[in-house]
């Protein structure tokens, strides 16, 4: 059974929903995949734009990795495909490397979280802190946001810079060249983007502001740009297989940014995974899913998309549509093939403004506010700092910089709270909160032979030389070390602990250890110190540990 549930743990969801599966069912999740392309069409090719890529790219990704990810994945309802969480970093790496470089990148993140499913690293996402994943949400949630401004208002002007400094200059300089008209149907769709909640959710507001918008600029013949305006005649044709040029210098400069990807996917995926889990009353496999977001991004590379996830909005309107396995997951996919195939030319007339329109909404949706600011205000100020650090960063810099320093400054503020839970403190018997009524009754003074100390806290290389402290006075024959609330130590620790023991074996001191944990316990006994010591220096607890002393010193 051991060797048999990890390999249960990387089987895709679709084969255990399969048993019993019934027609009804199949009926349901066919109706929910084809109302989750809808929702997806408008979405993908305005992330695909906003991406610096072409729109086609953006249904070639929720096509090709949504039907991996819906497959091969670890979550019942999840739906894969692009999310605004990729949008600045992916227009990053087009504005440096080129479209290529991006196809790479995305291959290299997609191999990157494989290797993670298969090392069952699906538990350790959790530890990404919670500031550092409010911060880079609320940072891109601005970037996204700002990048939109361009073809809202209709700016006359070039490329828009990647930084985000440089942006708003370009944006001020060319302020006078706001197409009235442009921004007129840009307002219709946000009011019908925010009213139309509010009339129904059977049909996404994206999709009625894109034909409302479309058969306005079309009919009445606006000056408004569309998507067939800036990117010409759209490719109708599904995507072809692509094996993009890898060299070791690419590979080496796209690590760090492939490795944001992977981490992003992860966290976003297993994030929408624990969500759809509490929506349905199902439990993923965290292990699986990565290994279906791998795949996902490995083919979408190969076949011409851009980074894809588990979208959290899609995978909800997939489960309250009614969706329960992973069919419905590969309808959308079929029902966007076919859109593409089919309709594809009509996308050309959609205006930019409305596009941009549905990003400013998806930008405000994505970015949490309430708890950006509750955090603020009531987190200890170690978290304020990475929190307000990694928003900072994703804005002004980048989204791989804010990431890794974000993570080195949480895990150094961490170890610094741990090391300050550390210490060493001289330990008065009759003081012990926790003697037991039968102690009780041998409670007795300590020889002044006899020095008792308690160390506290996880004994780590931050912690160390707390260690150290351990002093002994002219008459000290027997030191007493309490472990009893040390749960675990390292290679530091035990360096200092064999230098506390060079320095009593040159005083001719004792060293006697009470209540050692598991842990610490197998780290000395690996380490040689337990046989260095003696092993009947070792004893149970305080009680034990004080009558061993006493003897010794008699």
């Amino acid at each position: 059974m051991e060797y048999k549930r990890p390999m249960n743990e990387l089987r895709p969801k679709l084969f255990d929903v399969m048993k019993g599966y019934t027609k009804e069912q199949l009926i349901k999740d066919i109706l929910s995949g084809i109302i989750v392309a809808i929702i997806a069409l408008p979405l993908s090719i305005a992330l695909a734009i906003a991406s610096g890529v072409g729109p086609v790219q953006g249904l070639y990704t929720a096509i090709v990795a949504g039907f991996f990810i819906s497959f091969f994945g670890g979550s019942r309802v999840q739906i894969g495909g692009p999310t605004a969480a990729f949008v600045v970093i992916i227009y990053g790496i087009v504005t440096t490397y080129g479209t290529d470089g991006l196809i790479v990148a995305t291959i290299m993140a997609g191999i990157i979280l494989c290797i993670m499913g298969l090392c069952h690293f699906g538990s350790l996402i959790k530890y990404i802190p919670y500031t550092i994943t409010t911060g880079f949400t609320c940072g891109i949630a601005v970037t996204l946001f700002v990048g939109q401004i361009k073809d809202f208002l209709g700016l006359d002007m070039g490329a828009v810079p990647s930084e985000f400094i440089e942006k708003l200059g370009a944006y001020a300089a060319n302020i006078t060249t706001i197409n009235p008209v442009t921004v007129a149907i840009g307002a219709v769709a946000l009011v019908i983007l925010i009213l139309w909640p509010k009339v129904t959710d059977k049909l996404p507001g994206s999709l009625i502001a894109i034909i409302v918008t479309t058969a306005i600029v079309y009919f009445a013949k606006l000056p408004v740009n569309t998507i067939g305006s800036v990117y010409g005649e759209l490719s109708s044709e599904f995507p072809s297989f692509h094996m993009p040029a890898f060299s070791y210098k690419l590979v080496q400069e796209l690590i760090s940014p492939a490795f944001t990807i992977a981490i992003l996917a992860g966290i976003e995926s297993l994030l929408s995974a624990v969500v759809s889990d509490g929506m349905i009353g199902d439990t993923h496999k965290s292990n699986a899913e990565l290994i279906g977001q791998g795949l996902g991004n490995i083919f979408s590379g190969l076949f011409g998309g851009i980074p894809a996830t588990g979208a959290i909005a899609r995978t909800a309107a997939n489960v309250r549509n009614g969706g329960r396995t992973p069919i419905a997951g590969i309808t959308h996919c079929i029902t966007l093939t076919i859109i593409l195939l089919v309709l594809m030319p009509l996308a050309a007339l959609i205006p930019m403004t409305t596009l941009a329109a549905v990003l400013l909404v998806v930008a405000w949706n994505m970015a949490d506010w309430e708890s950006f600011f509750h955090l603020c205000k009531t987190a200890p100020k170690s978290d304020v700092i990475v929190l307000v650090a990694t928003f900072l960063l994703t804005v002004f810099f980048d989204l791989v910089v804010a990431i890794e320093v974000g993570v080195v400054l949480a895990s150094m503020l961490f170890m610094k709270r741990m090391a300050e839970t550390a210490d060493i403190k001289a330990w008065k018997y009759t003081d012990a909160p926790d003697i037991t009524p039968g102690e009780a009754e041998k409670l007795r003074d300590i020889p002044h032979s006899i020095r008792v100390f308690e160390m506290c806290g996880p004994l780590f290389f931050a912690a160390a030389d707390e260690i150290l402290r351990i002093q002994s006075e002219k008459s000290t024959k027997v030191i007493v070390i309490r472990m009893r609330s040390v749960p675990a130590i390292d290679a530091s620790a035990m360096r200092s602990l064999r230098q506390l023991a060079a320095r009593a074996k040159k005083k001719k001191i004792t060293l006697v250890f009470s209540h050692v944990n598991e842990q610490p316990m197998s780290v000395m006994k690996k380490d040689g110190f337990i046989e260095h010591i003696g092993e009947e220096n070792f004893q149970p607890n305080i009680v034990e540990a004080l009558d061993y002393a006493e003897a010794l010193v008699k």
